[in-house]
């Protein structure tokens, strides 16, 4: 292939920039001119693509976000949407697409490959909840964000004895707040994947109490059954009963807006440096994702509307170690 085009679509992930500078100036290194897609499928839908240089991504690799923008697109999910997506990659004379980004993002990219358009997914959310990749691009970042946000919380809260209820984010996964909770020693652990009753935080409060604990942490994942906030209600009006001081912290979009680790910066690398690589030798309609310490892939059928499932031994780890 000679020309291809790269977006990003879905939330964004620190570590895109890191992959849209690897499939640029690898593919020009094979050979082919590369095009972004702004605000992703729909710059489709508005035509918005331009071509990149090896300079136009200069200095971007540490840089939180994505530098093409994304967007949510209704006028992507409707046919006539997607044949005018095409009809604008076909008048550029675009022979393929890379689409960095998670579920939504790759189900799209699975859609036009279907309709006849090749393209390469790269794996991309702080969800990490995207089959087909152990992990992907921004977990890393996600997830020491929260730590660190965890660790200060913590040192305030045994000054006060005080418990924390920290809201991270994850959509309908709890893997950010299932690594976040054990690796900041958290007495709880609210995910969406298991139903936890307010009265067993309750109890898990008052038993930390007993044991002279100087502060307590309980981690919420949003889409849990308990948001939060619900959490937050019920263990306050349980009053001096739970023994801590309830506080709460929703630390929201403040885990996406991180400078990418160093780990996120080689993951998008490598992966988008692979994108380019399969695009360029004629591959289609495959993920791309890290997977047992290299680069995989993995084909669109089994990777579209697939919900990577957590790790429940971790969970039980936690309880272990929450004492």
């Amino acid at each position: 292939m000679k020309k291809i085009a790269v977006l990003t679509s879905g939330g964004d992930a620190p570590g895109m920039n890191a992959a849209i500078r690897a499939v640029v100036r690898t593919g020009i290194s094979m050979g082919a001119e590369i095009y972004g897609v702004r605000q992703g499928y729909q710059g489709l839908i508005d035509d918005n693509i331009y071509q990149l240089g090896v300079r136009e991504v200069g200095g971007i690799i540490q840089q939180g976000g994505t530098i093409l923008g994304s967007a949510r697109s209704e006028a992507f999910k409707t046919p006539a949407g997607r044949e005018l997506a095409l009809q604008h990659l076909q008048q550029q004379g675009i022979e393929g697409l890379v689409v960095i980004g998670g579920n939504g993002s790759q189900m799209g990219a699975h859609t036009l490959n279907e309709m006849g358009f090749p393209v390469i997914g790269v794996a991309s959310t702080i969800d990490n909840d995207l089959a087909g990749s152990e992990i992907t691009i921004g977990v890393d970042t996600a997830i020491n964000i929260a730590l660190e946000a965890i660790d200060r919380l913590k040192v305030t809260a045994s000054s006060h004895r005080r418990a924390f209820l920290v809201e991270v984010m994850g959509r309908n996964s709890g893997y950010l707040a299932l690594i976040a909770g054990i690796t900041g020693g958290a007495e709880a652990i609210v995910i969406p994947e298991v139903s936890t009753s307010p009265e067993a935080l309750v109890k898990t409060l008052q038993e930390s109490w007993a044991r002279g604990k100087s502060n307590g942490l309980i981690v919420v994942a949003e889409g849990a059954e308990h948001d939060c906030n619900t959490l937050y209600g019920y263990l306050k009006s349980r009053g001096e009963t739970v023994g801590f001081d309830i506080r709460m912290t929703i630390l929201g979009h403040v885990q996406r807006g991180g400078i990418p680790t160093a780990s996120d910066r080689l993951l998008g690398t490598r992966l988008g440096a692979e994108a380019a690589h399969q695009l360029c030798a004629g591959n289609r309609g495959v993920l791309v994702g890290w997977n047992k310490s290299t680069t995989t892939i993995t084909d669109y059928s089994e990777v579209a509307g697939v919900h990577k499932p957590l790790d429940m031994e971790l969970l039980k780890l936690a309880e272990i170690l929450a004492q």
